[in-house]
């Protein structure tokens, strides 16, 4: 499975627009938008995971700069996640 990162959202995105531009180049298998854990607001950027790696790759070359609610998206290939640590463990 192939895991985009999307970004510069604008904040009124919902998860069916995202979806309904991305399975136009191959099945999503699931999509989370980004959100603020105290306020709950978007954050502008989403992760879209596709079951098919070619079709990611199309995706990519197909949305990245398209404009979607106003705002140009950027489409890339999402990096893996590095550790973070929580300010709960005392690490600062």
């Amino acid at each position: 499975m192939n895991n985009i990162f999307v970004g510069n959202l604008s904040f009124d995105a919902t998860a069916q627009d995202i979806r309904r531009i991305f399975e136009k180049h191959g099945t999503v298998e699931r999509l989370r938008i980004m959100t603020d854990r105290r306020t709950k607001q978007p954050k502008g950027s989403a992760f879209v995971e596709m079951t098919d790696d070619a079709d990611a790759e199309k995706a990519i070359i197909a949305l990245n700069g398209m404009e979607l609610n106003g705002r140009a998206i950027n489409v890339n290939a999402a990096r893996p996640q590095l550790h973070r640590s929580s300010a709960s463990d005392g690490s600062r």
